[in-house]
């Protein structure tokens, strides 16, 4: 490795160990992270791309800012609640008429104030994050047909932008998806009319009634992105610039919802299902359930559980044990070998793009991304589509790090 590669792959190292710390909710405060790089150094080394979707669809994209006239921000309780929302679909391949260019990973202020939050501005230049190249297109004209929806909700305090790889890869599979912010809980979002919304609740959040509160707050959320998305008017939500959203109405079956989240995220789908009886199907990818289950489940509804073999192994300080023993449908508890918090988001992709190797997490960006990859859609396929997937009957060759466990 030259001089550039290496100062870059040690900013990035920093980079994603401070990722790791904020995912957690663990600190809230910048850690201190020795990295040598410059911001030249960082820029120079690569240009940031995003996995290619492997579905036979192009994928279009829209940007929806909703409004929940109905409920108080439960952080600042003198505004409505307020959601970002990224919502990706199948289109026309090629994109026809109307279709704009690449969509935004995500804006340059949001970049910055997710590297400052970590003690990283003047390390890794947010512009370099911020131009991170991806394969939706914005406004392109819709495929026709119904389709499944799936909604998802990131880690406490990270944006949606970095749940992109996997919204993208299920749009180009024929599904509608909904990746959502919810206000005042990432360290940044841009909203209409140059707001930029931090993380209020950041400072307030730090034991397991707190994270409890956050994942039915986001429950909450999450209905109602799926009220808006299947209203029959279709034109209750707004895209960002004042353009009529798309008719999702007409695309999104209602019969076949679905819910994934990483972290918190993870356990807001948990909550989303003890309280919402359209969503089908759930998946929490390495977080905590926090909110307990109901003691007589979730009405034989299937729930995926796939975390860190480190952390979520049967026996050790987490909560899925407890969660596993209420879930009364089908159901898979998943570790995978050589993962770390943030394996199963856009992160590592990025950081092996800068010659990053974390020896927290032995696993590459590429493998990371494949096993991610590969279960949840395996689990959306059979659960949502009724498509048979072998990969969830048992251990797999072709995916020797992935172990199916039980209490």
């Amino acid at each position: 490795m030259n001089r550039r590669r290496g100062t870059a792959a040690s900013a990035l190292l920093g980079f994603s160990l401070a990722l790791t710390l904020l995912g957690t909710g663990a600190a809230t405060a910048a850690p201190s992270v020795p990295v040598t790089a410059t911001a030249s150094d960082v820029a120079a080394a690569a240009e940031l791309a995003l996995p290619r979707p492997e579905g036979r669809h192009a994928v279009g994209t829209q940007t929806l800012h909703l409004t929940d006239h109905r409920r108080r921000d439960p952080w600042v309780p003198s505004a409505d609640r307020e959601l970002m929302v990224s919502v990706y679909y199948p289109a026309h391949r090629p994109a026809g008429p109307g279709g704009g260019g690449s969509a935004a990973y995500m804006t340059t202020e949001e970049a910055r104030l997710l590297l400052e939050a970590r003690g990283l501005d003047g390390v890794v230049p947010a512009g370099t994050v911020a131009a991170t190249r991806t394969h939706a297109r914005v406004d392109a004209r819709p495929a026709p047909g119904r389709f499944p929806l799936v909604v998802l909700s990131p880690g406490f305090s990270m944006p949606r932008s970095t749940l992109t790889s996997l919204a993208n890869d299920l749009a180009s599979r024929g599904y509608v998806v909904a990746a959502v912010d919810h206000a005042y809980e990432s360290v940044g979002t841009a909203f209409p009319g140059g707001r930029v919304l931090t993380c209020a609740a950041c400072e307030r959040v730090d034991s397991t009634e707190d994270y409890a509160r956050v994942a039915v707050g986001r429950a909450h959320d999450l209905s109602f992105v799926i009220d808006r998305l299947t209203a029959a008017s279709g034109a209750t939500a707004r895209t960002v610039g004042g353009r009529p959203a798309l008719p999702y109405a007409r695309m999104v079956d209602p019969r076949r919802i679905g819910a994934a989240g990483h972290s918190v995220g993870g356990a807001s789908a948990a909550a989303l299902m003890a309280r919402d009886q359209r969503v089908r199907a759930g998946l929490n990818l390495d977080g905590g359930f926090f909110a307990p289950l109901p003691e007589d489940g979730l009405g034989g509804r299937p729930f995926l559980m796939m975390g860190t073999e480190t952390t979520h192994s049967p026996g050790g300080k987490n909560d899925w044990s407890a969660a596993w023993a209420r879930l009364d449908g089908w159901k898979r508890w998943l570790t995978v070998a050589g993962a770390e918090h943030f394996t199963f988001t856009d992160l590592p992709v990025l950081a092996d793009q800068l010659g990053l190797v974390d020896p927290a997490a032995p696993l590459t960006g590429q493998r990371s991304w494949q096993l991610t990859r590969d279960y949840l859609t395996a689990f959306f396929g059979l659960h949502l589509r009724g498509t048979p997937q072998p990969l969830l009957d048992g251990p797999s060759a072709d995916h020797p790090e992935v172990a199916f466990r039980q209490p």
